[in-house]
């Protein structure tokens, strides 16, 4: 007894010791809490609508003040035509669009009620249109028809797929380098490579290459499978989305570098991918929740998750079938963010060199 004492106190003094296993034991489930008990939600708020009208009389304006009233959405724009609507939500400047038919004033319950909801996540597009029918039916009863644009068949794979897409070229590229370079200068090999005739930026790079031919191969294995197994369309240009991917890759990549650089060993490297880029690149990127449900806080701590911007990014060019030039302002983000990180992982290297 005396002994198995013994052996509890010196594994208890290691743990105390161990800075890198306090952060486990307790930095970890404290993450996951504030995570899980702020970010995570599925009600619906801040839903922005537009209304498609030709003109706005009594009948259409109760409704619409019924719709305001609520706390789940809020009507932004009035537009004449479904085509100027379609824009708007193509633009992501609106969420679901409210059609009311020629002649619904004059007798509100002979005509219907459509409305348009982005079907690309169908979990939330469902959940709004009921909520949305639901606020129309108390004040009116007119037959309300539903119409999901870019995902008809409600199939959840849409949702998903730019989600899971997002999450593998993470997992590869950010923490398998970052944990290869760490374990390179934990067993002090990488001492040996850096006094060889090859520059340290060309090791780096080297280093990094197989990672990113192995991403490579891995996006076309998921863009495959999504085709032809799953029914997910291709429905933009392949080549786009190619170049899109190939960007968030080297941005990846460059987290995964600037990573290694910080991180002295294995253990920190996987700690700090896990725990401050991979894990919230899940729960922060709209792969599961919808970003606009989040407090506005971690609504602002999302626009820092690379994640975010190529999901986004994927959904237009994939999903939604948009040109290149839809997805310029995830773009522009994704290529700010990999030029800076790379100058920061490059300059912190030579300083380490140094």
């Amino acid at each position: 007894m005396r002994q198995f004492m013994s052996f509890v106190i010196k594994e208890s003094k290691h743990i105390l010791r161990d800075r890198r296993t306090l952060m486990i034991l307790f930095g970890m489930p404290v993450v996951m809490l504030l995570l899980f008990g702020f970010a995570i939600s599925t009600d619906v708020k801040n839903v922005r609508m537009v209304v498609v009208s030709s003109s706005i009389d009594n009948e259409t304006q109760k409704v619409i003040d019924r719709i305001n009233a609520s706390e789940y959405f809020t009507v932004q724009y009035f537009v004449e035509t479904v085509a100027e609507a379609k824009l708007l939500m193509r633009d992501m400047r609106a969420d679901m669009t409210l059609v009311f038919s020629a002649g619904y004033a004059d007798n509100p319950y002979s005509h219907n009620i459509q409305i348009l909801v982005d079907g690309t996540d169908p979990n939330t597009a469902l959940t709004r249109t009921a909520y949305v029918q639901q606020i129309i039916t108390n004040v009116s009863s007119p037959p309300v028809v539903a119409r999901m644009l870019y995902n008809p068949q409600m199939k959840s794979a849409y949702n998903f797929v730019p989600g899971i897409m997002g999450m593998l070229l993470m997992l590869i590229c950010a923490m398998m380098t970052s944990v290869s370079i760490a374990r390179e200068k934990e067993r002090g090999t990488m001492e040996v490579l850096l006094v060889s005739p090859m520059r340290p930026l060309m090791i780096i790079i080297a280093k990094a290459v197989p990672y990113f031919l192995l991403s490579i191969f891995i996006l076309v294995i998921v863009l495959l499978i999504s085709r032809y197994v799953l029914d997910v369309p291709l429905a933009g240009n392949i080549i786009s989305i190619f170049l899109v991917s190939m960007l968030y890759i080297l941005l990846a990549l460059s987290l995964g570098l600037l990573i290694s650089v910080v991180a002295g060993s294995q253990l920190v490297a996987m700690l700090v991918s896990g725990m401050l880029l991979l894990m919230p690149s899940i729960l922060l990127s709209g792969m599961i929740y919808p970003v606009e449900s989040m407090p506005d806080i971690l609504q602002w701590v999302s626009y820092a998750m690379p994640a975010r911007w190529f999901i986004s990014a994927i959904k237009k060019l994939m999903i939604m079938g948009v040109s290149w030039q839809m997805a310029i302002k995830e773009i522009a983000v994704m290529s700010v963010m990999t030029v800076s990180i790379l100058a920061i992982a490059l300059a912190k290297f030579k300083t380490r060199l140094e």
